[in-house]
């Protein structure tokens, strides 16, 4: 079963790239993607009820990372779409402080699930029997109100916790972006006009986006003081480009095999340089 719930998933990650390629309205954009994302769900909820599990650890797989996984993006959408409705439409500065409530309101969830986020970050397992089993609701496991409304078969005590994690991670990555998109319009209105360098950066926007990372985890510029946005702000500058959405660029360089790609590349380079100059 875990096989075809691994497939519906994959179903579901296509269907939302090519929402994603077509629409360029946010709106739009969140309420085809929430559409789609029930019906997955719907059809996850079927499959459970026609079969039972293999294993205790395989429904712990399910309950602990495919379902929140897909849930995470219903949660992530109807937010996005909230968000975005009742977004003012006066100042930057307006705007700004909105979103930046928005994140304000992440933070808060954090702190108050301070343990579990641990926990579950940790990636600890010892209480997995409780958390992602159906029917071993605690108490004292400081479970949610939401499921007490939850369906009994289709949920565990804490699958919506992982899910909330996961969607405020996406959503924290939306927010941030929103507000360096704003803080590029002002630096671009202050300066009058968008000055051109003479020096172009030649590889990819995401080598770029992993090199800026890189700089700030290693504390390079202001013993690592410097916030991200201000990095890529002052490199977009430099190079004269748009890095657009840099924040879900690092989400990728995250998820990918070889998150270092650029990295490693570079230090094949100077080896291979200081090597040829030395023979």
């Amino acid at each position: 079963m875990i096989y075809q719930c691994n497939e519906i998933k994959k179903n579901l990650d296509a269907e939302l790239k090519q929402i994603e390629i077509e629409d360029s309205n946010i709106l739009k954009k969140a309420e085809r993607s929430i559409h789609s994302i029930n019906k997955v769900l719907n059809q996850l909820k079927e499959l459970l009820d026609k079969n039972e599990f293999s294993s205790i650890e395989q429904e712990i797989h399910f309950f602990k990372e495919i379902k929140p996984t897909i849930y995470s993006r219903l949660i992530y959408f109807v937010k996005i779409f909230n968000i975005e409705s009742k977004r003012p439409t006066g100042s930057d500065k307006s705007q700004k402080k909105y979103l930046q409530n928005e994140i304000e309101k992440l933070e808060l969830f954090f702190a108050e699930n301070l343990e579990f986020y641990q926990y579950y970050r940790n990636g600890v397992t010892y209480l997995d029997d409780k958390y992602f089993v159906r029917g071993k609701f605690d108490i004292r496991l400081h479970v949610n109100t939401f499921i007490y409304d939850a369906n009994p078969d289709f949920s565990t005590s804490h699958d919506y916790k992982v899910a909330k994690i996961l969607a405020n991670d996406l959503l924290c990555i939306y927010l941030k972006s929103e507000i360096a998109a704003l803080d590029r319009k002002e630096q671009n209105n202050r300066s009058g006009q968008i000055r051109k360098s003479k020096y172009a950066w030649t590889d990819s926007k995401i080598s770029l986006v992993e090199l800026i990372y890189a700089l700030q985890a290693c504390g390079c510029i202001n013993n690592g003081s410097v916030d991200i946005k201000e990095i890529a702000l002052f490199v977009e500058t430099i190079f004269d480009i748009d890095l657009g959405d840099f924040y879900r660029t690092y989400l990728e360089i995250k998820n990918r095999q070889n998150p270092p790609k650029f990295l490693d590349t570079m230090r094949t380079a100077l080896v291979k340089k200081i090597e040829e100059q030395d023979d």
